[in-house]
């Protein structure tokens, strides 16, 4: 018999990677036979008899108004309507859990150094938010993540699940690895004739190589090195599709002689068609956890230019579906160079890049979430 479950998130279903992990699990879970009660800010959800959702209103920004807002009222809500497992996604709620999802070691990244530069813009304001913000996470994990708060921990990759043996030595027995995944039918090549008409649509030459950036938190997620090493290859064109700094990345661009060429897209819910048109996918991050639109886009058979970071690591192999790549322009520019003079080469690593994935299902996923929560039973 399924048990029924409580998942607490910010905001579960959308655009944003853990966002769209979020959605996935609730509905395969749903059809596991579990009665799943949804408690977020936000949900954007399809309709299943086995799911009801619940609503925290409060400000979704900024984050230092924002989660201490939730923590609360969530935690209120959770107390009076919760069934079930208890499953939280991060240090969100003060309620003790059955299970906790690590999306982002607030701590690891912290130590790192490169949660300053997770504010999405540079001015005093933001920068005063990201530090805010640094302070309350670290203070709500450590409050959280503690044996007499919480049954089991979840890492999304091996590496977050090597950070929180580190950083919480105390659940260290109790965590395990359950990776995100790809819809691998969802998100796959386009044929030659619908390639054409999309990349037509975008604007594209048939000649023209396109690189495709997906995220927001540019400083963090390397766009400035992005931004340059395109400069330095005439012959790439760089999709960039997030939310951040546009007219600071713009004036970058035209300052590298290379406005043209860099193009800011809007985020969308429907990213296939931009993977469809890309001839690679470029993602020099500081810091990353899972990368979801890494696997979606090596799902799309293209070869990857990332670093070497949490989740990526996992499924990248270094001169075979694409190569690592420090946060370093040059460097970057060079394998750019290497896949633009061998269109070969690019269709052999996008084609190993597409069966790198085979092994990210979320119907696994979802099994692997669905027999943690028949161990931790419903509470009494």
């Amino acid at each position: 018999m399924s048990v029924p479950v409580t998942i607490a998130a910010h905001d579960v279903g959308g655009i944003g990677g853990m966002e769209r992990q979020l959605g996935q699990l609730v509905t395969r879970l749903a059809d596991l036979g579990h009665d799943v009660l949804v408690v977020a800010r936000r949900h954007e959800l399809p309709s299943h008899p086995r799911v009801r959702c619940i609503r925290v209103p409060g400000p979704a920004r900024p984050f230092a108004l924002a989660y201490p807002w939730f923590f609360a009222l969530g935690s209120v809500l959770i107390w009076r309507r919760r069934r079930g497992v208890l499953h939280v996604t991060g240090a969100i709620v003060a309620n003790r859990a059955d299970v906790a999802t690590v999306h982002l070691c607030h701590r690891a990244l912290g130590s790192g150094g490169a949660q300053t530069r997770r504010s999405s813009r540079q001015s005093a304001a933001y920068r005063t938010n990201a530090a805010v913000a640094r302070w309350i996470s670290g203070a709500a994990e450590r409050w959280c993540y503690r044996p007499s708060r919480l049954g089991a921990i979840v890492g999304v990759s091996r590496g977050v699940g090597d950070e929180v043996r580190h950083w919480f030595p105390s659940l260290a027995d109790r965590t395990v690895v359950i990776p995100n995944a790809v819809d691998r039918q969802a998100f796959h090549p386009a044929t030659a004739d619908r390639r054409a008409r999309i990349r037509s649509d975008l604007g594209l030459g048939p000649d023209r190589l396109a690189a495709l950036f997906v995220g927001s938190e540019w400083e963090g997620k390397g766009l400035r090195f992005a931004v340059d090493a395109i400069a330095r290859r005439p012959e790439w064109d760089l999709l960039v599709v997030g939310n951040g700094d546009r007219r600071r990345y713009q004036e970058l661009a035209r300052a590298r002689d290379a406005g043209d060429r860099v193009r800011f897209l809007a985020p969308a819910n429907d990213l296939l068609p931009l993977y469809q048109a890309a001839d690679a996918f470029l993602l020099p991050s500081a810091y990353e956890t899972f990368s979801l639109v890494t696997h979606e886009a090596a799902a799309c058979a293209l070869p990857l230019l990332a670093t070497r970071v949490s989740g990526i690591e996992d499924l990248l192999q270094d001169g075979v579906n694409g190569w690592f790549v420090r946060q370093d322009a040059a460097d970057i520019a060079a394998r750019l160079a290497a896949l633009a003079a061998d269109p070969p080469l690019r269709t052999a690593m996008g084609a190993a890049a597409g069966e790198a994935t085979a092994g990210y299902s979320w119907d696994a996923m979802a099994r692997a979430y669905s027999d943690l929560y028949e161990l931790a039973g419903a509470p009494a």
